[in-house]
């Protein structure tokens, strides 16, 4: 039987709550952000048990939020495993490519995936992230340096580029 595991994390930014399976990190949000529940339910889809527990992928994820949001991390080793389709998959794996102290635009994040002309897509695919910080959707921001377009609501985005050492305004 297929076991997942959830647990809640209270943040400088909010409560953020994580769901894993045995070996990966499924989903970390925001528990108020805009596609949270949704999210929720595509990840559970498929798994017979829900235990309200740690297993070992999420004792490593406390321990690794705890570390960034104190500025002691910069890049999260907890292992994750991606739901959706294709593109987004790959949109997700170009955002580990952006680190801790960095940001892009969305045009040049279509760039580096030599889709140039799909940064709408892009962004959809973005917003659509289910790992939120580990897979740092935050740092990427509008082509006019503002920013733009994050589901945990953009004061959020703003802190955690602050808390990364970047201020932009928006």
């Amino acid at each position: 039987m297929n076991m997942l595991y959830t647990k809640s994390y209270e943040t400088p930014l909010g409560k953020m709550v994580a769901f894993a399976n045995q070996n990966a990190l499924l989903l970390l949000d925001f528990e108020d952000s805009k596609y949270f529940e949704k999210h929720m339910e595509e990840i559970s889809q498929g798994y017979g048990v829900i235990k309200t527990s740690n297993n070992r992928v999420l004792k490593l994820l406390e321990k690794e939020l705890s570390q960034y949001f104190k500025g002691k991390l910069t890049k999260f080793t907890v292992p994750v495993e991606f739901t959706g389709t294709d593109f987004q998959k790959k949109v997700w794996e170009e955002l580990q490519n952006i680190s801790f102290g960095e940001y892009r635009s969305y045009q040049s994040q279509a760039d580096a995936m030599k889709r140039p002309k799909s940064v709408r897509a892009v962004a959809n695919a973005n917003s659509r992230n289910k790992l939120c910080l580990v897979v740092p959707c935050h740092r990427v921001i509008g082509k006019n340096l503002s920013l733009t377009g994050y589901a945990g609501g953009v004061n959020r985005k703003a802190a955690l580029l602050k808390l990364e050492g970047v201020e932009l305004t928006f």
